[in-house]
């Protein structure tokens, strides 16, 4: 059974990664809608992987005894001044759900929920591979610069860029 506590941080996190997937969602569009389609499928399919962490957790809460909320969403941002200022959002929210989950870990351990702490590893993981991906983007396109034919092959590139997910990790 989860403790209170616990339960209402997990059901933060769920908050949170459902704003994740929210926010990537717009970003997504707007890159569309700028003709930057290879960071639109990028941006997409983060929107797609934050869903799934979101579900992760509401099961997780449940089948712990607890009981998931589902929230409304706030509207995201959808207006940027560039690709950059897109992925400095990327990387900056991904430093702040790092911040976020080391929260949720330490909140374990005082309370001595390591069946939650040890979920939550996973997660861990997960964040340590999104911040290097996200770093990875913004340190590509800080050599690039405004060069239009670099942010061209940038977007092209950008598309086969992923991460492995710790969830694929984790499963073999």
């Amino acid at each position: 059974m989860l403790h209170k506590e616990i339960e209402e941080a997990l059901n933060m996190q769920v908050a949170s990664e459902s704003d994740s997937s929210n926010l990537y969602l717009a970003m997504a569009s707007w890159a569309e809608t700028n003709g930057y389609e290879g960071s639109a499928d990028f941006l997409y399919q983060h929107s797609d992987e934050e869903r799934m962490h979101m579900l992760k957790l509401v099961k997780y809460i449940n089948e712990r005894g607890g009981h998931a909320k589902i929230t409304s969403l706030g509207e995201p941002k959808r207006n940027f001044d560039s690709l950059t200022d897109v992925f400095e959002g990327l990387l900056n929210h991904e430093l702040k759900v790092s911040e976020q989950i080391n929260e949720l870990v330490h909140i374990c351990l005082q309370r001595r929920d390591y069946t939650t702490h040890n979920f939550l590893q996973w997660y861990v993981a997960e964040q340590i591979e999104e911040e290097a991906l996200a770093r990875s983007v913004m340190d590509k396109l800080k050599l690039i610069g405004n060069d239009k034919g670099g942010l061209y092959l940038f977007d092209r590139d950008v598309a086969q860029m992923s991460v492995i997910s710790a969830a694929q990790n984790t499963a073999q």
